[in-house]
């Protein structure tokens, strides 16, 4: 082997360990973080970083449809690859198609029920179709598994990947928790009513009719205290209107560089998974630098 392939092959050898490792910490911190938060019922959870499990339900948006199957769901992702072969007629697959869907579902629990906002969560759904055909876009559902299935999804130019959180599933959620409603948020007045004055301002046209009371077309101060006296006591109807509403409960991604997990298997199982990752790219790293110190002293580096 030449020098310089020897060079190639060591700059290789490096990215690999520092990948690998890089991957081994993150999937070990996860596991680790899985582990530590404890598992809250909705109806109780403190606000912000919290651990949730229990069943998908339907949520406020309309019914969704796998793109490529056409089964009913709550969420999909979807993946389409098209077969390239080389001179040599070797195959490989290139993703020519990819989307997932960002609507609003349901989690339920004993104790009450969370909409979860799914962007930007690291989704680990428990039902998965994979077939192949011949054409971009399949035509209705996948083949049915065994050796019907076989005949009826031939293999062909395209594979076509679904995945989908169907509703009755469980579901392990780990992100940002809010609720809002049943009187939990108190009242700020001074940022409340700046907010009214803010909204008002938007309209000012609006605001001269309602305060301009000497129509010069400005608001003297005598005016303004008049604005925000008004700001004030809207400020105070719209808090009592919202503590009046039934308490809403609602999940999403985290602001800070939190991890946001819906998975449908369990903690145990998922942290499971996580720990062999992360035993995997630690392996990764460690071969990487093993051989990068292999290639480095061929290369007269020691």
């Amino acid at each position: 082997m030449s020098s310089g392939n020897q060079w190639i092959f060591l700059a290789m050898a490096c990215a690999a360990s520092l990948y690998g490792g890089w991957r081994c910490i993150r999937y070990f911190a996860q596991a680790r973080l899985l582990s530590d938060v404890p598992t809250s019922k909705i109806r109780s959870a403190a606000q912000g970083f919290t651990e949730l499990y229990g069943v998908l339900e339907e949520g406020p948006e309309a019914e969704l449809r796998g793109p490529l199957t056409g089964k009913p769901c709550l969420w999909w992702r979807y993946r389409i690859e098209a077969e390239q072969r080389n001179s040599k007629g070797e195959s490989s697959w290139r993703t020519v198609e990819k989307g997932v869907s960002e609507g609003w579902f349901g989690l339920r629990d004993a104790t009450g029920s969370c909409l979860i906002d799914p962007r930007g969560a690291d989704v680990r759904p428990l039902t998965r179709d994979r077939w192949e055909g011949r054409q971009r876009h399949p035509r209705g559902a996948a083949p049915a598994p065994g050796l019907l299935g076989q005949l009826l999804g031939a293999p062909g130019n395209y594979r076509y990947t679904e995945e989908r959180l169907q509703v009755g599933q469980p579901l392990y959620a780990l992100g940002d928790f809010h609720s809002s409603g049943g009187g939990r948020q108190g009242l700020d007045i001074e940022r409340a009513q700046a907010a009214v004055i803010r909204e008002w301002k938007g309209d000012f046209a609006g605001l001269l009719t309602r305060f301009d009371s000497d129509g010069d077309g400005q608001l003297d101060e005598r005016e303004w205290q008049r604005v925000r006296l008004a700001a004030q006591l809207e400020a105070e109807d719209r808090h009592r209107a919202s503590s009046a509403a039934p308490t809403r409960h609602r999940l999403g991604k985290p602001a800070e560089r939190q991890p946001f997990i819906l998975s449908s298997y369990g903690e145990d199982e998922l942290g499971g998974r996580l720990r062999w990752l992360a035993a995997g790219h630690g392996a990764l790293c460690l071969g990487g630098a093993l051989l990068g110190a292999w290639f480095y002293v061929q290369l007269g580096g020691l």
